[in-house]
């Protein structure tokens, strides 16, 4: 199979020109991200060598050899020169995220830590770490550890005090059956049909990711059309769920082996028509409509009564939109809170309105009229 392979890219101060959207770039990942225009990609997923230092075979009790990760991309010579390493490639990693973006990272107890120090000393401002429990850990065969059923991403902003990145809070909320969504997260490790294999059957990849997890970092941090750099991209498991989710990716990978795995596996996948791919919307993001609005097209008349759900307390509408109760006036807002006698109130849950003989929160009508404004 050819390879799409790109040596070299051109600069430009545009930050959507000169990128090589939708490519898997053959090389090394430091060179290859230096060479993409600065500021330019939305979010970086990286899955780099663990540095496992293993030293010898791990077999299990019958005597069988374990597949674990025995290839020379995952060896270094110390501690140090796995350091330099992750400060090349996290310095790089920077220069080429959006001032709004956020980089995941994933590890193990292996490099996790180390990786992380490196992060932050790089200015980089960790978010979240996320557990990934997994469902069918390898076993401890020998009986000396406790079974290492997890590993730990870090998800961080590219600098301090940015608040404007992408998070689709209600979409990992809806993801979860309506609860806010931990930061620990039980998913299966990567087996069955979706283990890519090579001609002998044995697997493709020794670390290759399961599509669910990578499913739900790109659900919960991007948009429809943005960009997904993955510096280790190994047989393409962000490119596969990026295409499926309307993403566009970028993957560097220097193993030709893996690349062309990544590339025959990504040209199969089809992305999902639009009316699937639409994400549950932040109500932060949709349009604001003043409470007064609903007075002005007499979805509220001035006059008309709201009170709570149990029917304790009453207030009336205003021809300004404000409310007035037997001992408080103001916003629907102020006014809850004043007659509960609380800090805060959101009235627009906590006011109701009778509709043909039922209470109905008042945050339907506006939702109502946010539809006929659309």
């Amino acid at each position: 199979m050819e390879l799409d392979v790109i040596t070299q890219l051109p600069r430009t101060g545009k930050q959507t020109e000169g990128l090589p959207l939708d490519k898997v770039l053959i090389g090394d990942c430091v060179s290859l991200m230096n060479g993409l225009p600065a500021s330019s990609v939305d979010v970086i997923f990286a899955d780099p060598p663990y540095n496992l230092q293993l030293t010898n075979e791990l077999l299990r009790p019958n005597h069988s050899r374990v597949d674990g990760v025995v290839e020379n991309w995952d060896k270094f010579s110390s501690f140090a020169a796995y350091d330099e390493f992750t400060l090349r490639w996290l310095t790089a990693a920077k220069r080429v995220l959006k001032k709004t973006g956020t980089l995941w990272l994933i590890g193990s107890y292996h490099n996790i830590f180390r990786a992380g120090a490196i992060l932050q000393d790089l200015d980089f401002w960790i978010l979240n770490d996320i557990v990934w429990r997994k469902t069918n850990p390898m076993p401890n065969f020998r009986g000396r550890r406790f079974t290492n059923a997890h590993e730990t991403l870090i998800w961080a902003a590219r600098e301090p005090g940015i608040s404007n990145y992408t998070f689709n809070y209600d979409a990992m909320k809806a993801l979860n059956e309506g609860l806010q969504m931990r930061s620990d997260w039980l998913l299966p490790i990567c087996s069955g049909n979706e283990r890519l294999r090579d001609e002998a059957g044995d697997k493709a990849h020794p670390t290759q990711k399961p599509e669910a997890l990578l499913h739900r970092v790109i659900l919960a941090s991007t948009k429809e059309g943005d960009v997904i750099l993955d510096p280790f991209f190994g047989t393409g498991t962000t490119g596969a769920v990026a295409k499926r989710l309307g993403r566009h990716f970028i993957g560097i990978e220097r193993e030709h082996a893996y690349a062309s795995k990544a590339i025959a596996r990504i040209a199969n996948v089809k992305p999902l028509p639009p009316e699937v791919m639409e994400i549950t919307a932040s109500k932060r993001a949709e349009a604001r409509i003043p409470f007064g609005w609903l007075v002005e097209r007499g979805l509220l008349p001035p006059g008309t009564v709201l009170s709570d759900i149990t029917r304790r307390h009453t207030a009336r509408v205003r021809a300004d939109g404000t409310l007035i109760s037997a001992n408080a006036k103001g916003s629907i807002h102020q006014v809850g809170a004043l007659v509960q006698g609380a800090p805060a109130c959101n009235g627009w849950t906590f006011w109701h309105v009778e509709v043909n003989g039922v209470l109905a929160p008042v945050d339907l009508l506006r939702q109502k009229l946010r539809a006929e404004l659309h």
